[in-house]
């Protein structure tokens, strides 16, 4: 079937936002299930085991949206298996025209076949290596800690001992609703502690206390989702007014890890020209576009260019000031984000423009 919105492939993306185990290709899944023995799939049909995916995904609720990963985590833990999916989710990247990722992953939840943490961690890594290989793509990892239970300094520390072979930061993910980001205040102190980077889930279905918390007693550089901030700005279109927590946000210039098609099928908004991102673009936050879950979403980084295109008339100007506050909201060392950002990201939509006004392709 033809892609519908191939023609933003080409568009150069940077990727801050994006899980592992919630991209898995689904025929991977199925084979993957039959190679080690995970017996529990809905149905080994990979057309219906799609469906079955995004059908999940689509029930406007963070924690029945989280349920679908027990299958995709289910069959990875076993190296060659977390190698695979690694690799694969870079090929898959960098055929959508991604130039920079972080990905993330619970390396915890790999661990039920007896894996450590350091294997999980070295079989992502080589997955990525060799995904990546002979492209454009530069894919580092976040360790991500689950919030609803106790390892998160264990993560933490990972992290850190990770940090010159791939890995650039660390998060929480999970439940956020009754799991502040505060009860892994060690964890966080830790890795400030260490010099290294925070992104924390924040502000996706639970609001302004959790981003509150991130940010100013947990040290988040980014927010992940950090959606909510919305509940701090009030009037009309065009005469916004920001409060405390909002401004401090917008003046400190601290990403936002905006995922529009996820938070459509979480609930937070009924469809992506109803997404605050429009608004959080025109206010000048630094808002940056993920996909969050590609599997579960039926998302790609072009295909949420093209709805964002399609719902607010976003132009290749747009994309490029996106892209750009990306890659320098990235976890990369800064002169490799200055590479990124003067040595593809810009020369591209330089190429696109000019394509556009030869008529080659539409604007």
């Amino acid at each position: 079937m033809e892609n519908p919105y191939a023609d933003f492939v080409k568009y150069p993306k940077v990727l801050l936002h994006d899980h592992l185990d919630g991209g898995l290709r689904p025929s991977t899944v199925v084979e993957l299930a039959s190679e080690y023995g995970y017996k529990n799939l809905p149905t080994t049909d990979v057309a219906d085991l799609s469906k079955w995916f995004h059908r999940g995904a689509k029930r406007n609720d963070l924690v029945l949206y989280l349920e679908t990963f027990a299958h995709t985590v289910g069959v990875m833990q076993d190296r060659d298996a977390i190698e695979r999916v690694a690799f694969e989710c870079a090929q898959d990247l960098a055929n959508d025209g991604v130039v920079y990722a972080e990905v993330r992953m619970a390396p915890e939840l790999c661990t039920e076949k007896g894996l450590t943490l350091d294997e999980v961690m070295q079989a992502i890594m080589d997955g990525f290596e060799r995904g990546s290989a002979g492209t454009d793509l530069t894919i580092y990892a976040i360790c991500s800690a689950m919030r609803t239970a106790a390892r998160s300094l264990e993560i933490a520390q990972l992290a850190v001992r990770w940090r010159d072979r791939g890995v650039v930061g660390f998060d929480i993910a999970g439940a956020e609703a009754g799991f502040p980001p505060t009860r892994h205040l060690e964890a966080f102190t830790h890795v400030q502690h260490e010099n290294f980077h925070t992104t924390i889930h924040a502000g996706e279905a639970f609001g302004l206390p959790s981003i509150w918390e991130a940010v100013q007693l947990c040290g988040a550089e980014r927010l992940g989702h950090g959606v909510r901030i919305v509940d701090d700005i009030t009037g009309p279109d065009g005469q916004e007014s920001l409060g405390r927590l909002a401004a401090f946000v917008r003046d400190r210039r601290i990403p936002l890890e905006l995922c529009p098609t996820s938070n459509v099928n979480t609930g937070v908004c009924a469809s992506i020209s109803e997404h605050p991102i429009g608004m959080l673009r025109r206010l000048r936050f630094r808002v940056t576009v993920n996909t969050d879950n590609r599997l579960m979403s039926a998302t790609s980084m072009s295909k949420e260019f093209g709805q964002l295109h399609e719902a607010f008339g976003w132009t290749v100007d747009d994309f490029e000031w996106l892209t750009v506050n990306a890659a320098k909201s990235a976890f990369a060392p800064f002169p490799e984000r200055l590479r990124i950002i003067d040595g593809l990201v810009k020369p591209r939509y330089a190429l696109i423009r000019a394509e556009q006004a030869l008529g080659a392709i539409p604007g």
